[in-house]
């Protein structure tokens, strides 16, 4: 028996509550299961529970055996002292704390189909535990799951928000500047882009704005990526420009050995997601005031409708020239820069106002925008679970990745129903 399956089936109750004893014979009730303990020391905090005429409070111990307990010396650990009730699946000895006072302990009775389900599903070598059964569960029950996932997946990325906050003294453009630059990176160069933001402020970049030309030579310069040996005579009027402004704001560029091209598409190219940042610098100032100023979704869109110099009109790499085309950001860059950066940065700040309806006005954005097209969602939709929006995709792209990967089941409202599946019929 895996105490992963005991740790789960006493948090939700799942198991027998009526005529509960103690291995003596003392009848029990559990009236409060307590809450789940993530670090060391005992499984459950703040249970209470009726023991013959007595309630305690405290905590609880769970283990497959009674004799884990001396196993792991919880008898001669005082972190262990307030342990009101040692929960097993087979009492194979007594159990005493550090004061040689005996614990009472509880066989954990529950139907044997939550360990059988257990075992399919953790046996599985399918694209998610639960492919063959996810069908069974009412799509009622995943609906109200997907939103509380997309939730979930927003607080992630404010954290991430707040630390970049913290390290910009709440600068909100400061950090919008670099969580967008790291959008721009589209997965494959984001930590890249990250690096370049961190290492050119946006105050230097604001001092240039009107000036396209500069900004470029800012951004390729100090990106490391204005190579002497791969110039043509626009690359080499910009390391020549970006000579002068680097020495004048003492700037050291990143390595450039960070940008990637294999495998990526031109339009994907680094040099060309750089340049269409800077004409986006060139053409937008406090762009994220007028995003929460005015969180409509065609007035955003408008807002990064931008086109880089007409150099990169017939170009992917400095020096080499290809046949000719508009390098604007497309559609769809868009909208996953408005699903990455410009939905969680508004749902930050208005968390940190308690603005909810500026939460709603981000939430709907997301409804708006299409749903991502990958394998992920492709694999979703061969399963019948269908996005039709970026709200929807995002939630299910949460669950994969925190859930589903991780086999985190016990964790999960679909995994607890397939769990339970034959004896609560879903």
């Amino acid at each position: 028996m895996k105490e992963s399956i005991l740790h789960y089936v006493w948090q939700n109750k799942l198991f027998t509550a009526h005529n509960l004893q103690t291995t003596d014979g003392e009848s029990v009730e559990v009236i409060d299961v307590g809450k789940i303990n993530t670090d060391a020391g005992p499984d459950f905090f703040n249970a209470k529970i009726r023991i013959g005429e007595t309630i305690w409070a405290g905590n609880i111990e769970i283990h497959p055996n009674s004799s884990d307990w001396n196993k792991h010396n919880h008898q001669s650990d005082k972190a262990y002292d307030n342990v009101i009730l040692h929960v097993v699946h087979r009492a194979d000895a007594e159990v005493y704390r550090t004061d040689g006072e005996r614990l009472p302990q509880l066989e954990l009775v529950f139907p044997k189909q939550i360990e059988t389900n257990y075992e399919q599903l953790f046996s599985q070598q399918k694209w998610i535990p639960c492919a063959d059964k996810i069908n069974l569960v009412p799509a009622i029950f995943i609906q109200s799951w997907k939103n509380a996932l997309l939730t979930e997946r927003l607080e992630q990325k404010m954290n991430a928000i707040e630390r970049l906050l913290s390290e910009t003294n709440q600068h909100w453009e400061e950090a919008f500047y670099i969580t967008l630059a790291r959008s721009f990176g589209f997965g494959t160069n984001s930590q890249a882009f990250e690096s370049l933001a961190k290492s050119l402020p946006i105050t230097i970049l604001g001092k240039h704005k009107d000036q396209l030309f500069q900004l470029e030579a800012l951004l390729f310069g100090q990106a490391g990526l204005l190579n002497p040996d791969e110039q043509d005579a626009y690359s080499a009027s910009l390391k020549k420009e970006f000579d002068f402004l680097r020495a004048k704001y003492e700037l050291k560029p990143i390595d450039g050995a960070q940008w990637k091209l294999l495998r990526l598409r031109p339009d994907n190219f680094p040099y060309v997601r750089i340049a269409q940042f800077a004409a986006l610098i060139h053409s937008s100032s406090k762009l994220f005031s007028k995003i929460t100023e005015h969180p409509d979704i065609e007035y955003i869109k408008q807002l990064f409708v931008c086109e880089p110099s007409t150099y990169w009109n017939t170009h992917y790499l400095f020096a080499t020239e290809s046949p000719l085309k508009n390098k604007k950001l497309g559609s769809q860059s868009v909208n996953g820069i408005l699903i990455n950066t410009v939905v969680p940065f508004l749902f930050c700040f208005a968390s940190q106002k308690n603005n909810d309806e500026l939460k709603d006005k981000a939430l709907q954005i997301l409804e708006q925008i299409p749903p991502e097209r990958n394998s992920i969602m492709q694999n979703w939709q061969n399963l019948g679970i269908i996005s039709n929006s970026a709200y929807d995709s995002q939630a299910f792209l949460q669950l994969k990745k925190q859930y589903c990967d991780e086999k985190k089941c016990l964790r999960c409202r679909i995994g607890h129903k397939v769990l339970t599946y034959n004896f609560t019929n879903l």
